[in-house]
């Protein structure tokens, strides 16, 4: 029997058990980390699907596990055999989990229908939407007779995963103002002036990635992310930070450096598991009468404890106000992205060079082969503190699956014809890159060469948007899909997203996405252009480069902004149509080769200097 419809069989008895006909697991954490550690990589020890967006539900007759249309062909492949059903989301016919529930799953059932959610990794949010969608249906929450119960089962999974690991903790690093340019305690003055403004005493964080930023900390407890499994509670008197680190008994020089430090600084160090202790207190310990929190990163698990302490402390909820404030970048942060690309860009020409002499003398290089040597030359800067998220080296067929998984054993060869994607980045201590080519392995058919310049044209009308004050994601990115479009094509993934320094690869508000988004794009917002184009069975195309959100000028219309290239690496010109390209699109390409000659070629050895003259020359 299929070890994951086993699981799925283990776990429909204990439903059986405890009554519940439904059972929701997300693919994320206590922290709604797009990223989790492996101990929450729950979605994946039930299912055997790794992708990073995908949400389960188990009812006593049906399993179905929702993600999006990045992720299609892969559930495609890995189900069968499972037990669970593919749902789709961001289709136009999609049917989300919370009204599949009330509205498909238990439409015609009679009496109380119980959902039992894992609290630690949902959402206060999540569960929300689920409670409005029988309400919408008619049904009553706690209502034994027509109503719905909602169960909180934390860790519900140690039971029947006997190797779960635990939770992750890694050494801590502290950031120099030097390197971020802003304090730390120049970060809390302004929280706390941001809780005066909202007439609140005390805000909890639980989203690592505002929590390093605030704390200047960075640490490797999710791979690919520098973040520290942990939350903040910031008061008007005091900073409680709640790390597992504490509890490690012999700490290196380094750490124990960094937590003496905040320590002197009026930040308290407590247990991890803690939280739920001090939340429990706030008002008899803290004196706290308001709490701020964000909906969207709350955990259920969290809020069920501040909802017993409710006549006491007020919750009031509110989008974050760090997610804003951390993605839009100083000027010593900006000036650190900028030389991070110029190093990757470096390590990107040095490894295409390399890719291209082993093609010239014969040699055998499969996938997992060339994301290693892209990862050997990035290893070799100074600052470097690993990759920014799995490289996707994926060549043919493998290209055309948006997040495909490399593997590390009987990896497909590079051929000499068709196309290969590569998307990596890098993590330095002064940026994070990521950075998309797509180049040819050889010749290429019509319709590779098409798709390819298609989708150039597509990222080069995106990089040369001039747009007004207060223009939003959703406003421009029909710029990036238009060429596609016109020619009755597209690509099922957003098209750009926020860039943290030093930290998640992915980072908001700002997105270049079709669904609304009310945040605008301001100077100082650092995003990814990243068009793609996708065949299933056949090839995909991706280019994607990292831009700076700047100045244009003021005049009578409007104040105006553009858009900075910062990541420098050539973009194959070989296989372009260059019948399909506009000329202004073209004096685009031309001037963008010629930045980037400029600047790496001084700084790469003489023979990869003069090839790279050779891979930016104008057409």
């Amino acid at each position: 029997m299929n070890v994951y419809y086993q699981r799925l069989e283990n776990i429909r008895a204990i439903m059986r058990e405890k009554g519940w006909d439904a059972l929701v697991i997300t693919a994320s954490d206590p922290h709604n980390s797009e990223y989790p550690g492996i101990r929450w990589k729950q979605v994946q020890w039930i299912t055997g699907f790794a992708g990073e967006c995908g949400d389960i539900v188990i009812t006593l007759d049906h399993a179905g596990l929702w993600t999006d249309t990045r992720y299609f062909i892969q559930a495609n492949k890995v189900l069968p055999g499972t037990g669970f059903e593919l749902h789709k989301t961001r289709v136009p016919e999609q049917v989300l989990i919370p009204e599949w529930l009330a509205s498909h799953a238990f439409a015609e059932k009679e009496g109380q229908v119980v959902v039992a959610v894992d609290g630690i990794t949902q959402t206060i949010s999540s569960v929300n939407s689920i409670k409005d969608a029988f309400r919408s249906a008619g049904r009553v929450e706690n209502d034994r007779e027509n109503g719905f119960m909602v169960v909180n089962a934390p860790d519900f999974l140690d039971g029947l995963w006997g190797d779960r690991p635990a939770v992750p903790q890694s050494p801590i690093i502290t950031l120099s103002d030097e390197l971020t340019g802003e304090s730390r305690q120049d970060k809390i003055l302004w929280l706390r002036n941001y809780l005066i403004d909202n007439r609140c005493e005390a805000m909890l964080l639980t989203a690592l990635d505002e929590i390093a930023w605030v704390l200047n900390a960075r640490g490797s407890d999710v791979e690919y992310n520098p973040v520290i499994i942990s939350y903040l509670l910031v008061t008007m008197d005091e900073v409680c930070w709640f790390v597992r680190k504490n509890s490690v008994k012999a700490l290196d020089g380094e750490t124990s450096a960094s937590f003496e430090e905040m320590r002197r600084e009026g930040i308290k160090i407590l247990p991890y598991e803690d939280v739920e202790i001090a939340l429990a207190n706030l008002k008899d310990e803290g004196g706290v009468r308001a709490l701020y929190v964000d909906p969207s990163t709350l955990n259920y698990n969290l809020y069920r404890i501040l909802e017993t302490n409710l006549d006491s402390v007020s919750v009031r909820f509110g989008n974050s106000p760090v997610a804003l404030r951390k993605s839009i970048k100083n000027e010593v942060e900006l000036n650190g992205m900028k030389e991070a690309h110029i190093e990757d860009g470096i390590a990107m020409e040095r490894f295409y060079y390399w890719l291209e002499k082993q093609f010239e003398f014969g040699q055998t290089v499969d996938e997992w082969q060339a994301a290693c040597k892209l990862q050997s030359y990035r290893a070799q800067i100074p600052g470097y503190m690993g990759d920014s998220f799995e490289t996707i080296s994926a060549y043919g067929e493998g290209a055309a699956l948006p997040h495909y998984v490399t593997p590390r054993e009987n990896a497909p060869v590079l051929e000499r014809h068709g196309l290969y994607l590569n998307d990596s980045g890098g993590q330095y201590l002064f940026g994070t890159t990521d950075i998309t080519r797509t180049i040819p392995c050889g010749p290429c058919t019509e319709l590779e060469k098409e798709d390819y310049t298609l989708v150039l044209k597509c990222h080069i009308d995106l990089a040369m948007a001039i747009f007004p004050k207060g223009t939003c994601g959703c406003h421009l990115d029909i710029l990036v899909r238009n060429a596609l479009w016109q020619n009755k094509r597209n690509f099922g993934h957003g098209s750009g997203h926020g860039i943290g320094f030093f930290l998640n690869v992915h980072e908001g508000p700002q997105e270049f996405r079709q669904n609304f988004n009310s945040y605008p794009y301001v100077p100082g917002i650092v995003n990814t252009n990243e068009p793609g184009m996708y065949r299933e069975g056949k090839h995909g195309v991706r280019h994607e480069n990292v831009f700076i959100v700047e100045d244009a000028g003021t005049n009578e219309f409007a104040t105006w902004y553009k858009f900075n290239t910062i990541t420098l690496c050539h973009i194959d010109t070989s296989i372009i149509k260059k019948e399909l390209m506009t000329p202004e699109e073209i004096k685009w390409l031309n001037d963008y080769h010629q930045r980037v000659y400029d600047t790496l070629s001084p700084r790469l050895s003489p023979e990869i200097a003069e090839w790279l003259k050779g891979k930016c020359a104008a057409i």
